[in-house]
């Protein structure tokens, strides 16, 4: 099964997950786990907007950096910018905050509520280089559209 059809069985899985629930930690913590599983990559997880910063939230994989100011590394700076991040090759990436040496290539979703502020960002980490593509970030980008509404109603 090539990457697409991946997620063309998982989007309705998510859906599945997250019905039902605005228990924002319980979400967060099934939906990491839930693509951790099924796409295996290194390091998969949440940090939530706090004032200036976001804070680690739900993950999957090895210990992470606890927080991340505004505007800085790859997550800062999606959610800065309010876009999903692509990035082929950290060691390129300006300003790169290495939680592990291990990562080599990432995707940062931003997570919007009802009203159009980032909330939270999606942070996928592998150990191989230019693992995330436009198809990634397509998929990605609908999934947590489907997170938002179940856990940031309007």
């Amino acid at each position: 099964m090539d990457k697409r059809e991946k997620y063309e069985v998982f989007l309705p899985q998510l859906r599945g997950l997250i019905d039902g629930t605005q228990e924002v930690v319980s979400v967060l913590a099934n939906v990491s786990a839930a693509l951790h599983t099924e796409f295996g990559w290194f390091w998969t997880g949440f940090y939530l907007v706090r004032g200036d910063r976001l804070v680690l939230g739900p993950f999957q994989g090895t210990p992470a950096c606890y927080q991340i100011p505004f505007g800085k590394g790859v997550c800062g700076s999606a959610w800065q910018r309010r876009e999903t991040l692509v990035v082929p090759d950290v060691e390129e990436f300006p300003g790169h905050i290495a939680c592990s040496s291990l990562s080599r290539s990432e995707i940062v979703v931003p997570i919007f509520d009802a009203s159009g502020e980032v909330r939270a960002v999606l942070d996928i980490d592998s150990k191989e280089l230019a693992t995330f593509d436009e198809t990634d970030r397509i998929y990605l980008e609908q999934a947590m559209a489907l997170l938002a509404t179940a856990i940031y109603p309007v």
